[in-house]
């Protein structure tokens, strides 16, 4: 071998060992050995392309699990291993170029403007085409139809090769590699027609198909450009997170010097600087400064949020009204924010029973109507021997059949749903999850923090207004959940915060601070009194002595007594898994009227009565918020989880509403069973018009032209069904009433 074939394989070599290191540092670590890495691979655009490119990445010995995503055209992959596997390679080896993911946002589309200018050229053609053919069928001379067809199909030739080389392209690397895509027979028939048109201007024939060539392209790349402006919709959701995210931020170094960093570049410690205007870069802790954030995006709570030392925030936050400095908890690809942004993207990963049905029909597609096709070619020939007839026919076989209906019946409710829900403050992670709501017969849900939010409610009936606003001063020290209830109860009583002295809290325990020469605590009543109190609580005491007795309860969630009767009143049962105390949850259970409820539960107990319920065939939803419920969100039919759950419960559940109000589940409901009937009607119309296309087709009753816009305007009628999914409403609570009138008729039924 030569020396400069060596070079050759040396550079090639040092090419991939980078790639692979690049790789490998833009993996995502999710423990226990197991990786992460998203790649784009821009050349998926059917299903066939997302089953060629799981396999060739599951066929990897490394890899755990591959997920393809049509929507945003990348891929996530799962793998072990101290070093990734050579995936991109393995895509290359099956036809598709990939690359690593880019998290920035791109402001330019080339695929949305390469159909554009495809859609432009066949559209110019066809419109010119058609105008020519109905002087031809108006009764043209031979001489005038003769000129006329030469010129359709000078207009014809450039559009193929032009707008028809995306359908080529496709097709061509399908075959290649020895399997079949719906874009194969696509290119036959258009070719065909082609073909056959100038064989007949050749031979001076009456008839010629340029027009049905060209007007299948132009509509085909209609029905495409509408499929990618979809996609490109749902993308837009993510990309509006992306661009809550700044692309740095300024960090203070220990020497006191700033710099202004990527926020790639932001590690866990570093100290943040966050102006009036900026955005919270990655979660992070507030050391110093007060200041409100509009806090929309992570919570939905619709007014500022009060922020000072020791309160946490979350990326996407907006700074309002002076600076604050933070320090950094997590890196940008681990914040608040970027797991938003991976919720959306995720929204298609998962396809349902209805879109793997698609996903067969779609592979089934191409052998059955080549069959389709070759048989019609051979019934009329044996009929009258005509080949020409008998080709025309063929074709228009070949075209009518295009299966654009039946590929966009799941996806494109899915997308339309997805972003649905995102309206309403929902984010949906599986796409299967949408399907799986709908068939829920029962919810179960737990208390701490699902139920009820973590602030609890101080009663203060029966507490003096003095010994009220003292219990007040001692409680602004503390961001104990009982002393902020008690602070937020209490009067305003800054003007005396200098008269305290001596602050101090002992953790577990509770305040103790002098005031006016007298010793006052704040905590427990075993601490806080000298003599021993016959019941335990929260009490204020003056020198060991009580003078005020405080009553702690939690808050119900917003919405939770309406959305309760709601589930019951459309026929759901409802209950309450908690592992908190019995007298907790009995109270909880007798303020929203659930009858059947458990206390004391271990995570493994939740599991065991999902386990129950589903060996009695019954389909729970779940709804939870902690790591303790994290086994049960998984382990239910579907699950739900608040913004302010925990890690693990976020990324478990599959969908995370970002309001307070549990409203949220009644409205994600309604959504699941809309988008349910959409997804049958869409298959109802594409079986319809197949089983009524065909026959006709195979009769001869078709020409190329007419089997071009049949099978165009089924496209269309799918996509236009879907987007009966109306938008959502301005505020959550918009979408109750309508979901409640709605769930008591799918409860009817």
């Amino acid at each position: 071998m030569s020396c400069c074939a060596h070079g050759v394989e040396l550079t090639a070599a040092i090419g991939r060992a980078s790639s692979q290191d690049e790789i490998a540092l833009a993996s995502r670590d999710l423990g226990n050995g197991s990786w992460q890495t998203s790649l784009s691979v821009p050349g998926m655009h059917c299903g066939t392309c997302i089953q060629s490119v799981e396999e060739a990445l599951s066929r990897l010995p490394q890899v755990e699990r591959a997920r393809a995503n049509l929507t945003t055209r990348r891929v996530a992959v799962t793998w072990r291993g101290t070093a990734p596997p050579d995936m991109i390679a393995a895509l290359a080896a099956v036809g598709y170029k990939a690359h690593l993911d880019e998290a920035e946002e791109r402001t330019f589309d080339p695929e949305m403007a390469r159909l554009i200018r495809a859609l432009a050229v066949s559209g110019f053609a066809a419109m010119n085409i058609m105008m020519l053919s109905v002087s031809i069928w108006s009764g043209a001379e031979a001489e005038t139809r003769q000129a006329f067809h030469w010129i359709s199909a000078a207009l014809a030739l450039p559009t193929l090769i032009y707008s028809g080389g995306i359908f080529y392209r496709s097709a061509w690397a399908a075959l290649r590699r020895g399997r079949t895509n719906m874009d194969v027979p696509i290119s036959i028939g258009i070719t065909l027609a082609f073909g056959l048109s100038l064989y007949d201007t050749l031979h001076h024939g009456h008839q010629a198909y340029f027009d049905a060539a060209t007007s299948l392209i132009f509509f085909l790349l209609i029905g495409r450009t509408l499929d990618h402006a979809m996609r490109q919709r749902a993308r837009g959701v993510i990309g509006s997170l992306i661009r809550l995210s700044p692309r740095g931020a300024t960090v203070e170094r220990s020497d006191g010097s700033r710099d202004y960093l990527p926020i790639g570049e932001i590690e866990p410690g570093m100290a943040i600087i966050l102006a009036v205007g900026d955005r919270v870069p990655v979660d992070g802790r507030v050391v110093s400064g007060t200041s409100s954030l509009d806090c929309a995006l992570a919570t939905g709570e619709s007014m500022p949020v009060a922020v000072t030392t020791g309160s946490f925030v979350q990326a996407g936050a907006l700074n309002l009204s002076a600076p604050v400095r933070l320090v950094a908890a997590a890196r940008a690809r681990d914040s608040f924010l970027a797991e938003m942004t991976r919720l959306m993207e995720a929204a298609e990963d998962g396809r349902a029973r209805y879109r793997r049905i698609a996903d067969r029909a779609a592979r089934l597609y191409s052998p059955v109507v080549h069959l389709a096709a070759f048989l019609t070619f051979l019934g009329w020939m044996a009929v009258n021997g005509d080949w020409h007839n008998a080709t025309s026919i063929a074709i228009a076989v070949l075209i009518i059949t295009c299966p654009c209906a039946l590929g966009l019946a799941v996806p494109i409710v899915q997308v339309v749903a997805a972003r649905r829900l995102f309206d309403a403050g929902i984010m949906m992670k599986d796409g299967s999850a949408i399907e799986r709501l709908a068939e829920v017969e029962a919810v179960c849900f737990d208390k701490t923090g699902t139920l009820t939010i973590g602030t609890p409610r101080a009663d203060l009936r029966g507490v003096a207004p003095e010994a009220l606003e003292i219990a007040g001063l001692l409680a602004r020290h503390s961001s104990h959940p009982v002393s902020q209830a008690i602070a937020m109860a209490a009067p305003g009583a800054a003007g005396r915060h200098a008269d305290l002295s001596e602050v101090s809290e002992q953790a577990g325990l509770g305040l103790e601070a002098h005031l006016d020469g007298q010793r006052y605590r704040l905590g427990r009543a075993s601490w806080a009194l000298d003599a021993q109190s016959a019941a335990d609580g929260t009490v204020l005491s003056c020198n060991g002595k009580e003078i005020a007795r405080f009553a702690i309860a939690e808050t119900l969630r917003p919405g939770a007594v309406e959305t309760v009767k709601l589930l019951r009143h459309a026929g759901l049962s409802v209950t309450i898994l908690s592992g908190d105390r019995s007298s907790a949850v009995a109270g909880i259970a007798k303020a929203l009227d659930i009858e059947d409820f458990a206390a004391g539960l271990l995570p493994g107990d939740k599991v065991a009565r999902l386990a129950q319920a589903k060996a009695e065939g019954r389909r729970t939803l779940m709804v939870g918020d902690g790591l303790n419920d994290a086994p049960a969100l998984s382990a239910a039919h579907v699950s739900m989880a608040p913004a302010t759950a925990a890690d693990i419960g976020r990324s478990t559940a599959d969908f995370v509403f970002l309001y307070d109000s549990l409203a949220a589940i009644p409205a994600a409901l309604d959504i699941a069973h809309k988008a349910g009937r959409l997804v049958r009607q869409n298959f109802a119309i594409a079986i319809g018009y197949n089983a009524l296309a065909i026959p006709v087709a195979m009769a001869g009753y078709v020409t190329p032209l007419l089997a071009a816009l049949a099978m165009s305007v089924s496209s269309v009628i799918v996509v236009a069904n879907a987007l009966r999914l109306r938008p959502a409403g301005h505020t959550i609570e918009e979408e109750v009433a309508p979901s409640a009138e709605r769930l008591r008729m799918v409860a009817a039924k």
